[in-house]
């Protein structure tokens, strides 16, 4: 079992996405993507200057090819809507096989501009490099409401990239005795988010 984290630059609810029962990691981080096994764990930490607390934590529970999320019943909310709420606005599901090429790219926070209706390649690019989509229904979001990381997790900080070479022991300590501590699910709004986006459900049934 491999432990994952790296820093949540922009906390907007796209990468990760935790909305629909899901929580995804569809676009950006391509080498997380490339590496991650099922039952391996990812941790995403708020950057420095927010106190490298933690954003979210999810188990990868299975993967799947950009073409099989795309035609997945489970992941079509995740399909963005603008006119939409917020879990919809953000959706990660993007890619849409297309006759013409691969994939065509929908409007979303990685259009150019963002929200616009043109496919930024720079993100195609970076996301089609790794034909993969980390999937977990085993993980808490936190958002901006993100948690302190215990002393003890310290060396899960990382600048640049990600990190991935930790002890077993210290693993172990994190999946067995911190992620019992907190209920699954949402536990507040992406940090990221425009003040005038609405509320959606948290993990204790209350809105956010």
């Amino acid at each position: 079992m491999t432990l994952y984290s790296y820093i949540v630059k922009h906390d907007t609810g796209f990468a990760p996405n935790p909305f629909f029962g899901y929580c995804t990691l569809a676009c950006c981080k391509p080498e997380i993507r490339k590496a991650a096994q099922k039952n391996d764990w990812i941790v995403g930490l708020t950057p420095k200057a927010d106190g490298n607390r933690i954003v979210y934590f999810m188990q990868v529970d299975e993967f799947m090819t950009f073409s099989e999320y795309w035609r997945d019943r489970r992941f079509r909310e995740k399909r963005p809507q603008f006119g939409a709420g917020v879990d919809r606005k953000v959706g990660d599901n993007i890619y849409k096989p297309s006759k013409s090429g691969p994939f065509q790219q929908l409007s979303s926070t990685h259009s150019s501009p963002p929200l616009g209706r043109r496919e930024s390649r720079a993100a195609m690019s970076k996301d089609l490099s790794r034909d993969r989509v980390l999937i977990s229904q085993t993980f808490a979001y936190f958002g901006a409401q993100a948690i302190p990381l215990p002393k003890e997790f310290r060396s899960f900080i990382v600048g640049r990239g990600h990190r991935c070479h930790f002890p077993s022991a210290l693993i172990e300590n994190f999946v067995h005795e911190f992620v019992p501590k907190w209920k699954l699910g949402i536990h507040g709004k992406p940090r990221n988010l425009p003040r005038t986006d609405g509320p959606f459900k948290t993990a204790g049934g209350c809105e956010a």
